[in-house]
C-alpha cells in the first residue's frame, strides 16, 4: 500500500482527537498506521532525504495543517487536542479535509 498523503491523513487524525483527550505524536502515528493497515516496512520507509520516516513526516504535516486551520490545538510540545472548531467540523461529517475546506 502506498503511504497516504498528508491531506488523506487529516480527517482520520482529527477523528482520533475527537475524544477530547491529549494525544502524543507517537500515539497518533501508531493509531493511524494501525487503522490504515501499514506494514512495518511501510512504516520504516524514509523520506527522499533519508533523515525521517515518510509516514511520520506526513502525519506531522497533517497536524500542522489542522492546527493552522484552528481544528487542533497543541497544549504542549508533542501533544494535540481537538478544538471546538474541530468538533464542529466533525459534526458536519466531511468525507475529507482538503485544502479548500481548511481555508
Amino acid at each position: 500500500m502506498p503511504i497516504p498523503l498528508n491531506a488523506d491523513l487529516r480527517l482520520p487524525l482529527l477523528k482520533i482527537a475527537a475524544d477530547g483527550a491529549e494525544h502524543s505524536n507517537s500515539e497518533t502515528v501508531a493509531v493511524l498506521a494501525q487503522q490504515l493497515g501499514l506494514t512495518a516496512d511501510e512504516r520504516a520507509q524514509l523520506t527522499p532525504s533519508g533523515t525521517d520516516r515518510l509516514f511520520d513526516n506526513r502525519v506531522r504535516w497533517a497536524k500542522v495543517a489542522l492546527r493552522k486551520a484552528g481544528l487542533l490545538d497543541i497544549p504542549s510540545n508533542g501533544l494535540i487536542t481537538i478544538t471546538e472548531r474541530g468538533r464542529e467540523l466533525l459534526e458536519e461529517r466531511p468525507l475529507q479535509i482538503d485544502d479548500a475546506l481548511l481555508k
